[in-house]
């Protein structure tokens, strides 16, 4: 690669960078100014603040799902962060799972995408055993989309459902009530180890004074109802009343100091070393121009220890690489996919991102070996899918792919998934996508996700539309064609962005690749807190 290359993709990916971080800036205001200045008025934190003062001095807040809602519920004015705050942080020195609702945001009402971001946060500490504290503050579901957030199985109520199985695993949840906790909502501070709430500020209640003066037409007020008072001397539902959220999370934290350890899985670690080649350096190596082809190991240098790797198979399967390492001293196995052109042995030219059958051997065995040995396993995606053809088929690629895919679904040590650049198709799915279970998934500003490629999906989806109109004895132009396909183009891309992902939950974040091995360390780390289960691979077509 020249200097000149170089320089381009380094200014492309930081600009890229600087895009994410005016989002990340901008999201994480929720509602606005004016909703903080409300909030601070009435002597609350905000949800931000909370978390900031709940978690250990000098630590840092792995957020989870920023950009969740991003784009989405316009006609109502937007969700940012779908109205709640994830994310895994250190209190008293133990990592836990944080979930706050941001009252700037409709008053923390629950739409469908808060559900599900509720759930991923309940998932992530459920698979790897980590304490949670909810900071409740929510006016309940958005009554207008109660039909896509109530009754079905992923919906509202699956919350309280996890609270439950969370306490028979022995998992510790922690609740403090510090603005409204209403309806079916309050259940979940109360099906939490220990519930506190905030005097005057906080309340909970089944339904709320006027639902009650509408259902028996008693006249009360909300404090009197469901106030700190009621509940902690009273009905007894709360267990602690504070005169401050500050007071509050001091409670917290103080209940942290106390807890007993936990067994853990005993993933190896010593102590960390940077990388030999600077992490920065992947802005200059990562092609501006995505069909370009690169050295993803020249990327695995700079994101390993001292940059030092012990490539497993490393003259076959080549457009896979696979081998081990330490990622901020804790040792990984790393599945990556080639973007160079390899050449095989037999004087074969294979495409890089492509997976052929003898990769997905490769990928399958080490796969198996990593759990044999008790390695993490980190799943670095640029993937356009499987090689296809009439070689490919007679080879046995969907055997092999198989193979691969069953070997990695079974995988009982945890994984983690990077998606760098493609995400295509079946490729997806064999590198680990969130369909098969990584403990976190994460995306770079340059990765895309869909079933094929923008320009392969926007030829195939005009080619149908354009037969359709014909069916119909439509004739269509060359310009109205080339209009179409622009169309076409323009909303499938749309699609494929990172940011239309992460709105989605499909990752769990966007982040700076520089940032990829400080991410990668504190996820082991999370991961660490949970005993690994016994490896199965299950039937494999050989």
């Amino acid at each position: 690669m020249t200097d000149l290359e170089f320089n381009k993709n380094e200014d492309q990916l930081k600009q890229l960078v600087y895009q994410l971080r005016t989002k990340e800036k901008k999201t994480k205001l929720g509602g606005g100014e004016k909703k903080i200045d409300e909030q601070h008025q009435k002597g609350k934190l905000t949800a931000r603040e909370r978390i900031a003062y709940l978690i250990d001095k000098n630590s840092e807040f792995q957020e989870i799902g920023l950009f969740a809602g991003e784009g989405m519920y316009k006609d109502v004015g937007g969700c940012p962060s779908a109205g709640v705050i994830t994310g895994i942080g250190h209190v008293e020195g133990r990592l836990c799972m944080i979930v706050a609702n941001d009252a700037t945001v409709k008053a923390g009402a629950w739409f469908p995408i808060t559900a599900k971001k509720n759930l991923r946060a309940q998932e992530i500490a459920m698979e790897n055993r980590l304490p949670v504290i909810y900071l409740v503050d929510s006016a309940g579901v958005f009554l207008p989309m109660q039909d896509e957030i109530f009754p079905d199985k992923e919906h509202f109520g699956r919350q309280f459902r996890n609270n439950a199985r969370m306490s028979s695993m022995g998992i510790i949840q922690v609740a403090a009530i510090m603005g409204s906790c209403v309806a079916g909502g309050a259940y979940l501070p109360i099906m939490s180890d220990e519930a506190m709430i905030v005097d005057k500020t906080g309340s909970i209640f089944l339904a709320g004074s006027y639902l009650v003066k509408a259902a028996i037409g008693e006249d009360i007020d909300n404090e009197t109802l469901g106030g700190a008072t009621t509940h902690c001397e009273i009905s007894g539902v709360t267990d602690n009343k504070f005169p401050n959220d500050q007071a509050c999370l001091d409670y917290i934290r103080s209940l942290f100091k106390k807890f007993g350890h936990q067994e853990k899985a005993g993933f190896d670690r010593v102590a960390p070393t940077p990388p030999a080649e600077k992490s920065e350096g992947i802005y200059g190596l990562f092609p501006s121009d995505r069909a370009k082809p690169y050295d993803t190991m020249e990327v695995i240098k700079r994101l390993v220890d001292n940059s030092a790797f012990d490539e497993y198979k490393a003259l076959y399967g080549k457009t896979l690489i696979c081998g081990t390492a330490r990622i901020d001293g804790w040792a990984i196995g790393i599945v990556a996919n080639q973007r160079k052109v390899v050449k095989t042995k037999k004087g074969e030219m294979q495409m890089g991102g492509v997976i052929y059958s003898d990769a997905a051997d490769k990928a399958a065995r080490f796969i198996m070996n990593c759990n044999q040995r008790k390695i993490p396993l980190l799943f670095l995606q640029d993937v356009s899918g499987f090689m296809v053809g009439s070689k490919a088929e007679h080879g046995g690629i969907i055997k092999d792919g198989a193979k691969m895919v069953n070997a990695m679904a079974n995988s009982t040590v945890p994984k983690f998934t990077i998606i760098m650049g493609n995400s295509y198709g079946a490729g997806n799915y064999a590198m680990c996508g969130k369909a098969y279970d990584p403990r976190f998934i994460y995306a770079w500003p340059t990765a895309q996700i869909a079933v094929m490629s923008g320009a392969s999906a926007a030829k195939t989806l005009l080619q149908i539309r354009v037969n359709t109109l014909k069916s119909q004895g439509q004739q269509i132009t060359k310009e109205e064609e080339e209009k179409l396909l622009k169309e076409i183009t323009d909303r499938y891309n749309e699609q494929l962005s990172p940011y239309y992902a992460a709105s989605r939950l499909w990752v769990d974040g966007i982040i700076d690749p520089s940032e990829t091995r400080k991410i990668i360390s504190l996820s082991i780390e999370a991961a660490n807190h949970a005993p690994v289960e016994k490896f199965n691979v299950g039937v494999i077509q050989t």
